[in-house]
């Protein structure tokens, strides 16, 4: 049988592709910019030149029929491919500028400060550096053009090559004069709800007392009722109100050890809480070779970082 991939059998694929990744017409059409409509219209068009159901439409979700999962595996990986290929060859061979998108506190506390050494290692290498935290996967990153990131979350990309670099401890942290205000702060009970200074988004889909939540129960503490506290979008907010002695923020070390070597912050209650997130290196495919600089200056900076890190803030115990 003679079968040619017309435009119109294109773009039934790729609507059946978006909408077997994510389970619904709906979700598949905010992806490919169409109506619900279209996306369910253009599936059964598929289904109908086939002469064979791909799904089965129930109320909650669409569940793929067994020829359905066979069809969408083919078409990811032959996507997959064709993306890769056209991502390594959108940039010009004599390109040497890397573009890393970067979560905001991090690329702003961590990493910037760092970028001198990396300019000195690799002069003939470039760096742009866009700081945004929202969700990754492999088609937004293809689309926006996007070779790398740093993201600070539980590193749940199933569709994307993601190695974490960088553990981060949390420990509370307040300003020299809060706490000469308030001098009887010695354990986890004696922090009052209307002290503490919250990022109420740790990352994608965090909740909002994500971090205070977990520093107290690996502290095997019970939490005071989370009404009264301020609330931000970003850490480093958080900390700039603990800067100026508005209160007790969550410290990740990352962000505060230079506030904290100087004297700026200081750390609470004397031990230390490995974090349910860290710092991961995303790529969608095979990065570049300016990009690969860029991953081997970050794990080798990182583990200098590990290295005072825990010489300067108390160390993570087991609770």
């Amino acid at each position: 049988m003679d079968i040619r991939l017309s435009p119109s059998l294109l773009a039934w694929l790729r609507s059946f592709d978006a909408a077997a990744r994510h389970g619904s017409f709906t979700k598949a059409a905010a992806e490919l910019c169409i109506t619900q409509g279209a996306v369910s219209q253009q599936v059964k068009q598929l289904e109908e030149w086939l002469r064979r159901p791909l799904f089965l439409r129930t109320p909650r979700a669409l569940v793929p029929t067994p020829e359905g999962k066979w069809l969408a595996v083919v078409l990811r990986e032959s996507f997959d491919a064709i993306e890769s290929t056209l991502a390594q060859m959108r940039q010009p061979a004599e390109a040497t500028t890397a573009t890393l998108s970067c979560s905001p506190s991090f690329a702003m506390s961590w990493l910037t400060p760092r970028l001198g050494d990396f300019f000195r290692q690799y002069p003939r290498t470039g760096l742009r550096v866009f700081g945004e935290f929202h969700t990754l996967d492999r088609t937004r990153m293809v689309r926006d053009g996007i070779e790398a990131a740093v993201r600070f979350d539980l590193g749940l990309y199933p569709d994307l090559n993601a190695t974490v670099f960088l553990d981060e401890w949390l420990i509370p942290v307040a300003s020299p004069d809060f706490l000469a205000r308030h001098p009887t702060l010695h354990t986890p009970e004696d922090l009052r709800s209307d002290w503490l200074l919250h990022d109420s988004s740790a990352w994608e889909g965090a909740e909002t007392y994500e971090e205070w939540q977990h520093w107290f129960t690996q502290m095997g503490a019970t939490p005071p009722p989370w009404a009264g506290g301020q609330q931000f979008n970003l850490s480093q907010l958080a900390l700039g109100a603990a800067l100026a002695g508005q209160g007790i923020a969550m410290g990740r070390a990352a962000l505060v050890l230079q506030d904290v070597k100087a004297g700026r912050l200081v750390p609470l209650l004397g031990r230390s809480v490995l974090s349910r997130a860290a710092y991961s290196f995303v790529t969608s495919s095979h990065p570049s070779p300016a990009m690969q600089q860029v991953r081997d200056w970050l794990e080798e900076e990182a583990k200098r970082f590990c290295t005072e890190r825990e010489m300067l803030l108390p160390a993570v115990q087991a609770p």
